[in-house]
């Protein structure tokens, strides 16, 4: 009985050393926290419309709603968007913001209903957040003192920039 219950013992603290030795660190990486964190203007539920140009060169407009939180200790943000043209979903989307990395920079990750997915470059300029699905395109976020929400798309030609996308949200109350 004495050497089953050494066994048991020994089983027992080589399980209990090996759970620690693979668990993960809880710790909050500061930097990240402290980047992710001052984007804390984005964060709640927000409603409005849009106008986007298609490939026909033809304006089509959308009616778009946003919620965005904090995750993982605010170390990443969620973004899930939709946008609708009577009443038929025309853009369903999830967004996940975090910072770090090797590279130490924004990262914005995008995933489509359709499958299309990536990781694009994200930076801060004034105040304003960039993301950047393509060097030749890029996103502008801007938040104004009425919590506005104001983004618009541009593509580049040449040197400069064209805009073909504007959406325009009011937050919800909570």
């Amino acid at each position: 009985m004495k050497n089953l219950f050494k066994i048991m013992l020994g089983i027992w603290v080589l399980t209990g050393v090996q759970y620690q030795a693979f668990s993960q660190n809880v710790e909050t990486d500061p930097v990240s926290k402290e980047a992710i964190s001052s984007l804390q203007h984005l964060i709640g539920s927000w409603s409005g419309s849009g106008w986007m140009m298609g490939a026909d060169r033809e304006r089509y407009e959308f009616t778009q709603t946003e919620h965005i939180q904090f995750k993982l200790d605010s170390t990443a943000i969620l973004i899930e968007g939709q946008g609708k043209t009577h009443d038929q979903i025309i853009h369903n989307a999830m967004a996940i913001v975090t910072f770090g990395g090797e590279k130490d920079q924004y990262s914005f990750q995008s995933y489509l209903q359709n499958g299309r997915k990536g990781e694009f470059k994200a930076e801060t300029i004034n105040g304003n957040f960039y993301w950047y699905p393509r060097e030749d395109i890029r996103y502008i976020i801007r938040i104004d003192e009425q919590e506005t929400w104001f983004e618009i798309g541009e593509i580049k030609k040449g040197e400069n920039w064209y805009q073909f996308f504007e959406m325009t949200l009011s937050k919800n109350a909570q």
